[in-house]
């Protein structure tokens, strides 16, 4: 499992580790660890290896001082632009300056920054502020970053990149910039806002060192990073004695007049990731059948009995009068339910609604976005991205549901607080239909018996992952259909049960 520490948890680590370590050995252990992960970054030949190093005023400066000093040791062409006054450095930070300064790094004027960052270089070193940052980079550092994220060139965030909250991902204030690494060393434990909102787009790849910390001062972490252990128990192989009633049924209730297609593109996911039956309830009049994929079984939602299927609700909807009546009856049926799209924008607006979901005792599991996250919270799209992690905790626990709010790094999230961040993914996602297709993925988990928290774990997962898969394939992110990741969600369920189910005997 790969926890996930927030700012105040790795704060509080440290402290308890400093005090039983000598002063600074944290910070050697950074430099040392960094150094090591740069010198695995440089190009082979050594005429072309040349490290700049940028360093801050705080202990994050310290680290990348320490960095240079290890990597000039090793032999290596270094150069430093440090950014504080070493007067109002910390004490280990002060010693680690004075190591830089014994070695061979040549350390070079802050005034000649751009003409510096003009130069060729092989890897840039960027610690110049770490986990701390309260306020948007501005000054002669924020046009130090500007000029380094223009260059061809590899990029070492020291624990963050600059400029990125550890627990929201996001760049920190307005108009606030951030340093884009094509590496991160993330110290003493891996950190949410690497991977979620602006994370996944300046982090790049992420290597983690605990900087040998003793393993009892780490606190049983709140999040984590989704991924196919944390689901793999609930993956079954299937028996050959068994039927289509052996894997339940999924109805997608949504459909109203010109929307049919996003409840089609639900069911055609249910349908290909195990269901043994799928319908679709349509709110509008419904087609007779569907040319394309003739195994969907299509009524009328007036009709059709919502206590004989694991519902999916919402896609396409609308959120007319007579929408919200058949949301109030989902919401009464003792099955396990998905909401999605306008059911959640029914509930948002309807205090009886939502006080029927969150009296329901059987599994209930929602997939907003951020903006209909936020008409569920009586907020802005903005106040939900501000914080994701908090804002799904919020959900999951007002709701009695499991959360998956989409995004970039979508967080899942249950009624009693743990959340997990979802690796997969790219911006192929970024299309119409692919939350409907979404929606199915966790109805066709449920009618096979998966409980709800698994269930929009693998969906997650596996809805990125196929997005991932494609784009390696050359299908994509520009102009990929939702339509196209059904095929592709299918091979990889099967792949994963072929990987981690066990042989029945």
């Amino acid at each position: 499992m790969t926890a996930l520490y927030s700012l105040a948890e790795i704060r509080a680590i440290e402290h308890a580790a400093m005090r039983m370590l000598a002063p600074g050995t944290l910070m050697q252990r950074a430099g040392q660890a960094a150094a090591k992960l740069a010198l695995s970054l440089l190009p082979h030949a050594a005429g072309e290896r040349r490290i700049l190093v940028l360093a801050g005023p705080g202990n994050n400066g310290g680290d990348a001082l320490e960095t240079a000093a290890r990597l000039a040791h090793a032999g290596e062409s270094v150069s430093v632009l440090l950014f504080a006054d070493p007067a109002k450095q910390s004490a280990d930070a002060q010693q680690a300056l004075t190591r830089a300064r014994q070695s061979r790094a040549a350390f070079v004027a802050t005034a000649h920054a751009a003409e510096v960052l003009a130069q060729p270089w092989s890897l840039i070193v960027d610690g110049l502020f770490g986990i701390g940052l309260t306020r948007p980079i501005d000054g002669e550092i924020r046009a130090v970053i500007e000029q380094a994220n223009r260059l061809d060139c590899k990029v070492l965030a020291l624990d963050i990149p600059s400029g990125l909250d550890t627990d929201s991902g996001n760049i920190v204030g307005p108009q606030g910039i951030a340093m884009h690494a094509t590496e991160t060393i993330s110290f003493i434990a891996d950190k949410p806002g690497l991977h979620t909102a602006d994370g996944q787009d300046y982090a790049g790849e992420i290597t983690v060192d605990s900087l040998a910390i003793d393993p009892l001062l780490f606190t049983v972490p709140q999040a984590q990073l989704n991924e196919a252990q944390l689901f793999a128990k609930v993956l079954q192989r299937r028996r050959q004695n068994s039927h289509k009633g052996t894997y339940g049924d999924v109805a997608i209730v949504g459909g109203a007049d010109g929307m049919a297609g996003a409840p089609v593109l639900a069911a055609s996911a249910a349908a290909k990731c195990g269901a043994g039956r799928t319908f679709v309830a349509f709110a509008g009049q419904a087609p007779a059948y569907d040319s394309v994929q003739p195994e969907l079984m299509f009524r009328q939602a007036k009709q059709f009995e919502f206590s004989k299927a694991v519902l999916v609700v919402g896609t396409g909807l609308g959120t007319s009068p007579e929408a919200a009546e058949l949301v109030a009856e989902a919401l009464a049926a003792h099955v396990p339910l998905v909401l999605d799209a306008d059911a959640l924008n029914l509930i948002a607006r309807d205090q009886r609604l939502r006080r029927q979901l969150a009296a329901r005792t059987d599994a209930s599991l929602l997939t907003p976005h951020p903006l209909e996250a936020a008409r569920l919270l009586a907020c802005t799209s903005a106040t939900i991205q501000a914080d994701r992690l908090a804002a799904a905790r919020q959900l999951a626990r007002e709701l009695n549901a499991v959360v998956v709010l989409k995004g970039s790094g979508s967080v899942i999230a249950q009624a009693r607080g743990n959340v997990a961040i979802n690796p997969t993914g790219n911006a192929a996602l970024s299309t119409a239909g692919s939350g409907d297709v979404l929606a199915g993925i966790c109805g066709a988990l449920l009618a096979q018996g998966w409980p709800a928290w698994e269930a929009a774990l693998a969906a997650t997962w596996m809805h990125g992952q196929a997005a991932d898969v494609l784009v390696q394939q050359g299908v994509g992110p520009i102009g990929l259909t939702a339509s196209e990741l059904i095929p592709t969600v299918r091979s990889v369920l099967n792949h994963l049960v072929a990987r981690h189910a066990p042989l029945r005997k």
